[in-house]
């Protein structure tokens, strides 16, 4: 733990089978939020999570983050991480038995339920990452994220593990890295005491099934546009309206998908 790092609560030491090099020096805080970050490059983490409300939550210890170097876990002289597919065909696929003792690792002093403790893999095939999953993810104890390369893993350990498999969008990075940050991050702002307003959660995209409204600030104009009169008239209500207003209009046309979802939640209830 760094000489900035706040302890709140008891620390806990675990044991591990993992060699020593490959361990991270932070000790475990009892009872808060962790994110398991099983990888082939570790010094890419925290990376972005290091700045700004999630880089001073993990300094005050509201959250933690632990990096598995999967390269601790390969096989042979050069320890081995990939192979190519059965079958043939182009690229590597990671190991099974290379994957699974990573896993196996990172299950240590965890909860094998998975609503507890959810096991993920960042993946192009994956279910589509949504706030109301980072908000379920909140509410874990923590998470173990596993970060692909090359043509992906081995089925066999998905199927072991019982592996989630969780996606950013129809499109593939070169690694799962950057979207394990993204998911943390997304995660990581609900928790409590995180954001400075938690209010400011309730009004913006997605926590209610629609797009966030148009925001201004000062100066009232810019270039010859102006603030909207409503924003600067003093009347909450009318600004309120105004708001869901907005938010259902931007739906309606950049996400019609949303927009359809919200109709069917408002016809429900």
């Amino acid at each position: 733990m760094s000489e900035k790092s706040k302890s709140h609560g008891r620390l806990a030491i675990r044991p591990s089978l993992k060699p020593r090099v490959l361990m991270t020096d932070t000790p475990d805080i009892v009872g808060v939020w962790k994110a398991k970050v099983i990888t082939l490059f570790p010094e890419a983490f925290p990376g972005v999570l290091d700045r700004s409300l999630t880089g001073k939550a993990l300094q005050d210890g509201l959250w933690q983050l632990q990096t598995i170097e999967l390269r601790g876990f390969g096989i042979g002289k050069h320890k081995d991480v990939d192979h190519p597919p059965a079958g043939g065909g182009a690229g590597m696929v990671l190991k099974a038995d290379v994957v699974g003792p990573a896993l196996e690792d990172a299950r240590r002093g965890t909860s094998v339920n998975a609503d507890l403790w959810p096991v993920i893999y960042m993946s192009p095939r994956g279910k589509p990452l949504t706030q109301a999953m980072a908000q379920k993810l909140s509410e874990a104890e923590g998470v173990t994220i596993l970060c692909g390369r090359f043509e992906g893993v081995d089925e066999r350990v998905l199927e072991e593990y019982n592996v989630q498999e969780i996606s950013l969008g129809d499109f593939v990075l070169t690694g799962g890295e950057i979207a394990a940050q993204a998911l943390i991050d997304a995660t990581v702002r609900l928790l409590p005491n995180v954001l400075g307003n938690a209010e400011s959660i309730k009004n913006e995209s997605h926590s209610n099934g629609l797009l966030e409204h148009p925001q201004y600030t000062k100066p009232a104009e810019w270039k010859g546009r102006k603030i909207p009169d409503v924003l600067l008239s003093g009347h909450h209500g009318k600004v309120a309206t105004w708001r869901v207003e907005m938010s259902k209009k931007l739906t309606k046309s950049s996400r019609p998908d949303l927009w359809e979802s919200y109709l069917k939640l408002k016809d429900k209830y």
